[in-house]
């Protein structure tokens, strides 16, 4: 009994504390410490309910909590973040956190030197920030799991929300509950799932808020909810940045730089730099060089911050600077020395010389590829990005002084960029139908022996001529319709059919919930398996290939086309189908593009669009994607890559292709190494007569005029100066038959045949993947022949030409020896298990 009145007088004791006479806002946070234990109780003595805190606090360098209690906390550095648990979260008027106080241990014992309370004064001076009006997410994370607490301030129901947040560089996450998390670089969203998708008004995701896995306990750079600061303050603007000098200038160029600004409520993307009210330019650090200027003029500079949504800060202070008089000198500098690479890797090479001297003084470097000036820099060393991999390029330097007198070039450097993989590519093509008629999942590749996977295969939109995507629509049953494959795609396999546990890369089923399901989900789960793999979405094919001609058609058109599929595959950007999709859903999933135009300046399957314009549109369109991808990826941190299934045939090589041209922005040319002989569904194609259809070397008994070989194929690109460490060979996971074949005494090879053998599937005769070849196909007799090295088999009656563990052995060996980059193989649910390891064994 005598406790109760000893506890109210320590309520009454603390409250006159933490409620001064002059408060201005009615909320306090009053910190006591009783040695290393510290404590925060918390008072409203204002007249509304406080519903939603948390308390930042700086310690001193060094001083780290623990041990708490009624609580969460993060810390960074010396600040730390106190969350409260959901009992204390919520205080009515006249109430405070007794006898639930949040407490902690400290390291030392030491008291904190800064504290606020939602971003006021923890003893309750000044004025308190205006309530939300929208929705919040408080964030909190301890012992490696971090969780969001959705609130709603308005008086409806809000029925959809997602949060972006920026982490710290290197920060990681994963395995997330009552929310989906996706991560593209440092860029993190969570979105909701069905039963936490609506929050009331009034009220929050509790108990069933997202949590998730992070690497480390850190608080997030930036937080958005639904394109608001999440804890429901509006944009601050970033502050104009000061201190703008001009250290150097010629006749033509201004070298500008500046104090950083300070960040508003969002991240400082760029700064931008302004002659007048014109734009000049623009930079991601706190200078620039304006050029293009006229020499012996005035012009006045300022300088704005811009954030990451685009806000831009109040101009700097105008400095006045007038441009060098080229009268004034007219001797060059001396040539700079030493040039050298310091660094190296597949996109980039770090360069560095030995500076020149100048009797007025040297003002920058110009940095040359070839004969042309790539960069230009203040410094005696730079890295030239935007390379392509495998690729011999030629630097020189040159100094130019303060009146752009220009010395002789420094001494040649030629360096090759590094491998787009160490060892050897493995290129598997996964096809988004697998996974009905096949059985053939995500979960079935073996991707500790693949490097790539090329998923197969995105549409292009025939009325607005973008990526197409969201759609769920078959190709009509008529291989030669022209119009077979138009506004087609299949959403539902792609990211909106659930699988099941037996289905699933990690065995744990999708609810049919989630906004991220389907193919998609199981690659993600696939990429956080094997971290080192690259995914990459195959735009176009046999059937989607009908409208590359009219997106490569104008500079216009090529731009908004690689911007679509940016949009869509690289920002994960997915349209709404069936409950999945959404915005960034996808991101993170793709690590690229595989073009498979068939055929640029050629024939393809029948309606497709095609003319000689194509084979310079083509190159155009390669160098847009990889000038987009290139700028995407300065954005992200990553560099995505560009692939193409480019043709083996040299007629269709000269109509569509300029390889060397094109070697320059494409990092590998998967190349057809099979389809060399076949007949058609329909039997459109070689009806008539067996022949080998991927053979290695020419086959002296080869009827036909044009001898196919894979040899002859890599030799073309070769001949034309594509490097070697870009081509991968492709090799045939299926098998192409004819029927009523005799024998000919060659065991059915060139021989006459009578249309398509039966097929896997009846719209597919002519076909099969090699696992149901050898399983399906009773009594063939296998051939090895050794002069063509291709393989065969022969019942008597069907013949087939596939590539086999014997074949693959051979041209593995063969693309050794050739330097060549890898293989591909066309497609992964032709075979279950003896193919991949021929493809391995070979490649080690």
């Amino acid at each position: 009994m005598r406790r109760i009145p000893a506890l109210l007088a320590v309520l009454v004791a603390v409250l006159a504390l933490a409620v001064p006479a002059r408060a201005a806002t009615g909320i306090t946070a009053t910190f006591s410490r009783t040695g290393t234990s510290g404590k925060f109780v918390v008072a409203n003595a204002s007249t509304t309910a406080l519903n939603g805190w948390s308390i930042k606090f700086d310690l001193p360098a060094g001083v780290t909590v623990g041990n708490v209690q009624n609580a969460t906390t993060t810390q960074n550095g010396t600040r730390v973040t106190l969350t409260p648990a959901f009992y204390i979260n919520n205080l009515p008027p006249g109430r405070n956190t007794e006898p639930y106080s949040p407490t902690f241990t400290l390291s030392t014992a030491a008291d904190p030197t800064t504290c606020t309370i939602n971003n006021m004064a923890c003893d309750g001076s000044g004025d308190p920030p205006p309530a939300p009006t929208g929705l919040t997410a408080d964030y909190s994370v301890t012992g490696g799991t971090a969780k969001f607490i959705v609130r709603n301030h308005t008086t409806a129901a809000i029925t959809d929300w997602s949060i972006t947040v920026t982490l710290p560089n290197s920060v990681t996450v994963g395995n997330g509950q009552n929310g989906t998390v996706s991560q593209s670089g440092n860029q993190v969203t969570v979105t909701p799932v069905h039963y936490n998708k609506t929050v009331a008004a009034g009220g929050s995701t509790e108990p069933y808020s997202p949590t998730f896995s992070i690497s480390q306990n850190v608080d997030p750079v930036t937080c958005r909810i639904n394109n608001a600061n999440c804890d429901g303050s509006a944009d601050t603007p970033p502050s104009a940045p000061t201190g703008l000098a001009s250290p150097t200038k010629t006749t033509r160029t201004v070298s500008l730089q500046w104090n950083a600004s300070t960040a508003g409520s969002l991240p400082i993307a760029d700064y931008e730099v302004y002659h007048g009210s014109t734009l000049a330019t623009s930079s991601t650090t706190t200078s620039a060089i304006v050029a293009g200027l006229n020499p012996n003029t005035s012009y006045s500079f300022t300088v704005k911050a811009k954030d990451t949504k685009g806000t831009l800060s109040a101009a700097s202070a105008a400095l006045s600077v007038t441009t060098n008089n080229p009268a004034d000198d007219t001797t060059p500098p001396t040539a700079p020395g030493n040039l050298r690479a310091t660094a190296k890797d597949a996109g980039s090479i770090t360069l560095a010389w030995n500076a020149s001297t100048d009797n007025r003084g040297v003002a920058n470097y110009d940095v040359y590829v070839g004969s042309t000036v790539k960069t230009t820099v203040s410094g005696t060393s730079t890295t030239v990005s935007g390379l392509a991999p495998s690729t011999s390029y030629t630097f020189t330097v040159r100094a130019r002084d303060i009146y752009d007198n220009v010395s002789a070039a420094s001494n040649a450097l030629t360096e090759r960029t590094s491998d787009i993989v160490g060892g050897y590519a493995r290129v598997g093509y996964f096809v988004q139908w697998g996974i009905y008629g096949r059985q053939y999942f995500v979960k079935d590749m073996d991707a500790a022996k693949l490097t790539h996977v090329n998923y197969a295969f995105g549409n292009i939109d025939p009325v607005n001529l973008t990526c197409l995507h969201g759609v769920t629509k078959g190709t009509s049953p008529n291989p030669q319709d022209p119009n077979q494959g138009d506004g087609a795609g299949d959403a539902e396999a792609d990211y909106s059919r659930p699988m099941s546990a037996a289905q699933s890369v990690d065995g744990v089923a999708d609810s049919g919930w989630e906004p991220l399901r389907g193919n998609y989900n199981q690659l993600r789960k696939l990429k956080a398996k094997f971290p080192a793999l690259k995914v990459l979405i195959s735009l176009g094919g046999w059937t989607y290939s009908k409208y590359f001609s009219d997106v490569a058609a104008t500079d216009a058109s090529r731009k908004k086309f690689v911007s679509s599929c940016i949009d869509i595959y690289l920002k994960g950007n997915l349209p709404v189908y069936n409950g999945a999709g959404g915005p960034g859903t996808a991101a993170g999933i793709f690590d690229g593009f595989d073009l498979d135009w068939e055929w640029p300046g050629a024939e393809g399957h029948a309606g497709n669009h095609f003319g000689p314009q194509d084979k310079v549109n083509n190159s155009l369109l390669i160098e847009e994607f990889r000038r987009q991808i290139d700028a995407y990826g300065a954005t992200t941190g990553k560099r995505y890559q560009l692939t193409a299934f480019t043709p083996a045939d040299p007629a269709k090589i000269a109509a569509g292709w300029e390889l060397a041209r094109v070697a320059q922005s494409m990092d590998i040319f998967n190349v057809q190494g099979y389809d060399f002989h076949g007949s058609g569904s329909d039997n459109s194609w070689e009806p008539n007569r067996t022949g080998h259809q991927g053979n290695l070397y020419p086959d002296p008994d080869d009827p036909y005029p044009f001898h196919f070989s894979v040899e002859n194929t890599v030799n073309e690109y070769l001949d034309a100066g594509v490097p070697s460490r870009k081509i991968t060979l492709g090799l045939a996971f299926y098998g192409r038959g004819w029927q009523n074949v005799t024998n000919g005494g060659k065991n059915g090879e060139w021989q006459a045949a009578g249309g398509a053998a039966p097929g896997q599937f009846p719209e597919e005769a002519g076909t099969r993947g090699y696992a149901n070849l050898v399983a399906s196909v009773p009594n063939c007799t296998v051939f090895h022949d050794e002069v063509a090295v291709a393989t065969s088999c022969y019942t008597g009656n069907q013949w087939w030409t596939f590539d086999d563990a014997w074949s693959i052995q051979r041209k593995t060996a063969w693309l050794k020896s050739k330097n060549l980059l890898g293989a591909m193989f066309w497609e992964m649910s032709g075979d279950r298990g003896p193919l991949m390891a021929a493809v391995d064994a070979g490649l080690r």
